[in-house]
């Protein structure tokens, strides 16, 4: 089970908050985030939103490494792939007033 699945799974009817809740008790609602874990929003009955701590938050959307690094991972990487530009001149384009 992967840890974004867990994370999901921690969710309890002690974590899920009306909007209204939510709105009126922000501060609680932060504290409990950061001592207890995910938090749910509902709007209408219905799960709209997760508050997760922000160090979780960059775990999750963490990009391993750089573009230069995906780059050279590539399949492509180290193949005699050429890739040529079009030389031909660009279109005309008549622009109306």
């Amino acid at each position: 089970m992967s840890s974004q699945t867990s994370l999901i799974l921690e969710a309890t009817m002690n974590n899920i908050w009306q909007l209204q809740d939510a709105k009126s008790k922000f501060s609680k609602l932060v504290d409990l985030t950061l001592s207890q874990g995910v938090q749910i929003v509902t709007r209408r009955g219905k799960k709209a939103v997760v508050v997760i701590p922000f160090e979780e938050y960059e775990r999750l959307t963490r990009q391993p490494g750089n573009l230069a690094q995906f780059l050279l991972a590539s399949p492509l990487s180290g193949s005699e792939l050429t890739i040529e530009r079009d030389k031909s001149l660009p279109r005309i384009i008549k622009i109306e007033p």
